[in-house]
């Protein structure tokens, strides 16, 4: 439901410059392609496009009021799912909103409450609120980071914006690499929350509240998970799950008009799908569902851990068990390398190839029937569902146990670069930060304790990840796909149930429990599998061959920063099929490329300063 955009300036007089404001308000046009809006005052400017859902409440996204000389305004981005609990909290306490526009509701909760009407929402949404009579700038993040908002703070003001491409759209900023990133670029699995690669852009994080003003920025976090013992049976647990996905699936139904669904055929695709056609049949509607298959399969796909089977067949005959009209778009590695430009102007930041191209091509498809969808995404996040969480000896390093024992990227840098890198320190580092944030459980298991550190180190950087591509490729072209796994109460009460009780019944037991009625047996016996990836020697050839280049044409804007020999040897054992190490989400060895090859295009098309 749209991109938003800001510029507030304490010291100099910005009221004239509304064509830097409307530019960057442009460059949210795929996001909101139905309304658009701007307000600007002398030191503060606002702009938003907008999507219509379908929800009453849209109308809008960009509420004022005038209180004696100053005004308040406020802007919006994303659904929220709570609004008529939250109109009778506001009318309870005086607040008076003056339509039924979720942006007025929201500001008149503001005046109320201040910051901590963020609190009460329930919803994927980004909200900034310039209150002119304190000069103060507020932008703020849902629980779980479903929506983005990046900022950047300069001597005397702050520019932000639903994606850097706002941002890149104001003089004030300049992009340029933070060096010391490049661990985040190579492997963006390892970025923490709020952190980008570029110097001076932050990130909104999640369930964070980011203040500005002309004495300098601050920021709290405003939602943490807490841990508790937990005392209910796997059979409540199972219902209590079940009840909690059911509500979830109707709040998110409830605001807009959801017409579509990912569906790979696996449990938690199906999982939503089947009860969002149940909600559906009752108003008449049939829901579309859709999933991504590749031309290559028939002669290339071979079975891996991650990825023991190809989802069509499943997807199929679930879809024809809970009584979907089903849509399979068959990709070609033409068609991925096609679409593999758009998915970089979609992120502004480095991209993921063809694992960003499929699912790009997948919500153009979707686009064409729906406006708002569902997928069952970061349920493994949550529930446990990758191979490595039944692996003794993965949950036992001390190290991140997605990580794999395959060759990082960041170990190929020169000598120099890893001078100021410290790839190994860096990897140690970030470990150690994330396990220090970790909700403690006093006198429980060391064992169950170790577990809760793994959910919480997936629940980071590799869910971020997934997240971000998720919502990039589907804004991309106007479609709002809703996760109903990353609901905050779902996600508190899963925190606390232990790991037994999850994996009861072999890799989300307790899932297939919860919704037993409503899957088909082929789902519920089938191995987990990821998010499908092309395997073809013509997409492979594609990124050695532009690899080499990266790393031997003195042209190349980022091979000074590679040991060329042994990245050249790197690349070499790639293309003789010698490297068989496991790698972060089950990549095959050429995949582990595309971080770089993406790397170099992000360079070159947007800009970025390097030296």
């Amino acid at each position: 439901m749209s991109g938003i955009v800001g510029w507030i300036d304490f010291r100099r007089d910005i009221g004239t410059r509304s064509d830097i404001l409307e530019a960057m308000t442009g460059t949210m046009r795929h996001r909101g392609p139905d309304s658009a809006g701007v307000w600007l005052s002398a030191h503060a400017g606002f702009g938003y496009r907008g999507l219509d859902t379908g929800a009453v409440e849209d109308g809008g996204l960009l509420a004022r009021l005038d209180l004696g000389d100053a005004a308040v305004a406020l802007v919006v981005a994303g659904p929220i799912y709570n609004t008529g609990e939250l109109r009778r909290e506001v009318e309870s306490a005086g607040g008076t909103p003056r339509s039924g526009a979720t942006c007025e509701l929201l500001l008149q909760a503001y005046l109320i409450w201040g910051d901590r009407f963020v609190e009460r929402l329930d919803g994927m949404f980004t909200v900034a609120v310039w209150d002119g009579r304190t000069r103060r700038l507020l932008l703020a993040r849902d629980r779980l980071g479903l929506k983005p908002l990046y900022y950047h703070g300069y001597a005397g003001g702050v520019v932000f914006a639903t994606e850097p491409k706002g941002i890149l759209a104001n003089p004030r900023f300049t992009p340029r690499l933070e060096l010391s990133a490049l661990p985040i670029v190579l492997q963006p699995r390892l970025t923490m929350p709020g952190e980008t690669p570029l110097v001076g852009l932050r990130e909104v994080a999640p369930a964070e509240i980011v203040t500005c003003s002309d004495a300098g920025t601050t920021t709290r976090r405003y939602w943490e998970l807490t841990s508790a013992p937990h005392h209910e049976s796997f059979d409540k647990t199972a219902a209590h799950l079940r009840e909690l996905l059911e509500d979830v699936v109707g709040r998110q139904l409830a605001t807009g008009v959801p017409g579509g669904a990912m569906l790979s055929g696996g449990v938690d695709s199906t999982s939503i799908a089947a009860l969002a056609t149940q909600l559906l049949r009752r108003s008449g509607r049939q829901l579309d569902t859709y999933c991504v298959e590749f031309a290559s399969d028939p002669a290339h796909f071979t079975p891996t851990e991650l990825r023991p089977d190809v989802d069509a067949p499943y997807a199929a005959a679930a879809a024809e068990f809970i009584g979907t009209r089903h849509h399979t778009l068959t990709a070609s590695v033409a068609d991925l390398l096609a679409a593999i430009p758009a998915t970089r102007r979609a992120r502004d930041l480095p991209g993921w190839g063809q694992f960003d191209a499929s699912m790009y091509l997948i919500f153009q498809q979707m686009r064409e029937r729906s406006v708002v969808a569902l997928t069952g995404e970061a349920a493994d996040e949550f529930l446990g569902g990758y191979p490595y969480f039944f692996k003794a000896d993965r949950v036992g390093r001390d190290t991140f146990p997605w990580i794999g024992d395959g060759p990082r990227l960041v170990d190929y840098l020169s000598p120099e670069l890893r001078d100021v890198v410290r790839p190994e320190q860096d990897e140690r580092d970030r470990y150690h930060e994330l396990l220090a944030r970790v909700p403690k459980l006093p006198g429980e298991d060391p064992a169950d304790a170790r577990m809760r550190e793994v959910f919480y180190l997936g629940m980071s950087g590799p869910l971020a990840v997934i997240l971000d591509r998720k919502e990039r490729m589907s804004m991309a072209h106007g479609l709002e796909v809703r996760v109903p796994f990353c609901d905050h109460r779902l996600v508190e009460y899963l925190w606390n149930v232990p790991w037994s009780m999850k994996s009861t019944g072999g890799v989300k037991g307790l899932l297939k429990a919860a919704m037993a009625d409503l899957l088909p047996a082929g789902t519920r016996n089938r191995r987990k599998s990821a998010y499908p990836h092309v395997q073809s020697p013509q997409y492979d050839e594609s990124l050695i061959r532009e690899a080499t280049w990266i790393a031997n044409d003195p042209a190349s804007p980022v091979g000074w920063m590679f040991d060329t020999a042994r990245l050249n040897d790197l690349i070499g054992q790639i293309a003789a099929d010698q490297l068989s190490s496991e790698l972060p989400g089950g990549a095959s060895p050429a995949h582990l490329l595309i971080q770089l090859v993406e790397m170099r295009a992000w360079i070159e098309e947007n800009g970025v300063a390097v030296r």
